[in-house]
């Protein structure tokens, strides 16, 4: 006997036989998404490692500078070898009431200056001398000269001729930053690929164009590694005309702080000096970079 079932109890049944849905698992996006993450924090962690690699050395001068003056030194040597704390205190000072400030600017006035004068001359200098050699072989010999001459053994002259003003510093810091950059300048358009020459030749580029397409940005990273060392040189030379004759400056700091007695200063303003350095380099490199972006196009799509 068959068993009759009206609407709703159909619907019932039908609902009972019915499968269980499906839960919905996790989605390639979801998937993608997590695997992006995984691989950010990674990345993450080992720049991170990295930078702290390298800072590592840093860290342990400065934690030496800071322990060592008190733990590893005596008394005596304490006095000529502050710790770090006290160096930064007296930096802080010198902050706080203005002298840091003043003096740096005059260091960065002269340095800018100068340096600003012998990337432009050299450059110039230096594309024209590799470019012609006729000019080459008349400048060469005066150039080798004055190369191998000590920049600081001409500061006696350059403040016998501009005085002890600012035409003094300014010169001197453009004669010591001038060799670096003008002979990276010969070495980089004497080093382009010939096979580059011939190639934009063949395109019918006359000698501006070839000059400005081709064989200017093949010169330009040995350009900056000259203008680099050129940096760093203007500052060093600069310090030392400073400590010889100026009423300001950061080499003025150092000199006067250590006849003073105030040692403390005088490695506030070493750290300056260091420090100005490492920003100066930094902002070269970023500089370089800039300018030689199609080098990194060129070498990712390799």
């Amino acid at each position: 006997m068959s068993t009759v079932l009206t609407r709703p109890q159909e619907a019932a049944a039908a609902v009972e036989r019915s499968p269980e849905p499906a839960r919905p698992g996790p989605s390639r996006k979801d998937h993608g998404e997590r695997t992006t993450a995984t691989a950010g924090l990674r990345a993450f962690a080992g720049a991170a490692g990295r930078a702290g690699w390298k800072s590592l050395a840093v860290l342990l001068f400065l934690a030496l500078w800071e322990f060592g003056p008190t733990y590893l030194a005596s008394p005596a040597t304490r006095v000529f070898l502050p710790p770090l704390h006290e160096v930064i205190a007296a930096g802080v000072k010198l902050v706080e009431n203005g002298q840091l400030q003043s003096h740096l600017q005059a260091s960065l006035t002269r340095s800018v200056s100068g340096f600003g004068i012998a990337v432009v001359s050299a450059v110039v200098l230096g594309l024209l001398i590799a470019w012609y050699g006729w000019l080459n072989s008349f400048l060469n010999p005066l150039l080798e000269l004055f190369r191998n001459t000590a920049t600081l053994a001409l500061l006696p002259v350059f403040t016998l001729l501009l005085g002890i003003g600012e035409e003094s510093k300014i010169t001197i810091v453009a004669y010591a930053a001038f060799f670096p950059v003008l002979l990276n300048t010969i070495a980089g358009v004497r080093t382009v690929d010939p096979l580059l020459i011939r190639a934009a030749k063949s395109l019918g580029l006359n000698s501006f164009r070839l000059f400005q397409k081709v064989i200017l940005p093949s010169a330009v990273p040995t350009i900056f590694t000259g203008i680099r060392m050129a940096g760093t040189s203007s500052i060093l030379v600069l310090i030392a005309a400073e400590m010889v004759g100026a009423k300001a400056g950061l080499g003025y700091l150092i000199v006067n702080s250590q006849m003073s007695f105030l040692i403390p200063d005088m490695y506030a303003g070493i750290l300056t000096v260091s420090v100005l350095g490492l920003v100066v380099n930094v902002l070269l490199v970023a500089l370089e970079r800039h300018f030689s972006k199609w080098r990194t196009a060129v070498g990712s799509t390799s």
